[in-house]
């Protein structure tokens, strides 16, 4: 019995990984996803990992998963892989408190978020 199987959003030569809740803000998140947008993934994997931001760690690791689902699920060649899409998503927000002056309180915003990153296979004559 169970649910009906959902059809297959991405194309053919594509394959996902998603990290959730991850422990920074989308906007720093934003500025290390951009820099691999469209790059060949063993030129993204060297970016992610000479960089100096904390957060590109995880970033290689869900580019990393993004590879081995494709390789395995897919069947796609490793060799001819781009990073087609890197979007980060809002999470939820932590709030905190912290004392000020005069009885007042400071509020803190702790922000996550969510990175999806696909993987297309580039054309054979490409």
């Amino acid at each position: 019995m169970g649910k009906m199987a959902r059809p297959r959003q991405l194309g053919e030569t594509e394959a996902q990984a998603m990290i959730r809740n991850l422990r920074i803000s989308p906007q720093k998140l934003g500025l290390v996803t951009a820099t691999i947008r469209g790059r060949p993934v063993d030129e993204a994997l060297i970016t992610l990992t000479n960089s100096r931001r904390r957060i590109a760690g995880d970033v290689r690791k869900c580019l990393q998963s993004a590879i081995a689902n494709a390789e395995n699920n897919h069947e796609l060649d490793v060799d001819r892989l781009v990073v087609a899409e890197a979007t980060v998503g809002k999470g939820l927000v932590m709030k905190r408190w912290r004392p000020r002056a005069r009885g007042r309180v400071g509020r803190i915003r702790k922000p996550f978020s969510h990175l999806t990153i696909v993987v297309r296979e580039r054309a054979k004559g490409a």
